[in-house]
């Protein structure tokens, strides 16, 4: 007959010492879930309730939000946090359903670089976004901008 170790027993030995990458990853989903919700909703909410609604949504419309720093900060923190949020799923669900070896060492590797270059170039395109370029035509600029 064979027995079964308890749990907690002196005599097992962890798998790791140190932090549990496992559990932080868990509460990072946990706080990151919530966080999101309230930007999410705060991003619908002033983009479609407040003033015309949806058909008021045009390239005007992104550039002149875009010009004041909270909203920039609102949607690159709602965007790092959607990102880094879904590649922790992807990572999980990539633990779960394939073995330990190379292919899944690749498919991680993959879900960081993808993630990062895409936090990388949504950020650079939130602050470096200029609605009035310089030498532009004035029939090809929004209303806002000084021709």
């Amino acid at each position: 007959m064979t027995t079964i170790e308890a749990p907690r027993s002196p005599t097992r030995t962890p798998l790791r010492h140190g932090i549990n990458l496992e559990k932080w990853g868990w509460v990072y989903m946990r706080i990151s879930g919530v966080i999101l919700l309230v930007l999410i909703f705060g991003h619908l909410f002033a983009n479609l309730m407040v003033g015309e609604g949806v058909k008021a949504i045009d390239f005007g419309f992104v550039g002149g939000k875009w010009a004041n720093p909270f909203w920039q900060w609102w949607d690159v923190l709602m965007l790092w946090l959607a990102l880094i949020h879904g590649a922790n799923g992807m990572r999980t669900l990539v633990n779960d359903y394939s073995k330990p070896g190379t292919l899944q060492k690749v498919m991680k590797i993959a879900l960081v670089a993808s993630a990062a270059i895409l936090i990388a170039l949504g950020t650079l395109v939130v602050f470096a976004f200029d609605p009035c370029p310089a030498g532009a035509g004035a029939d090809l600029v929004p209303s806002f901008c000084n021709a």
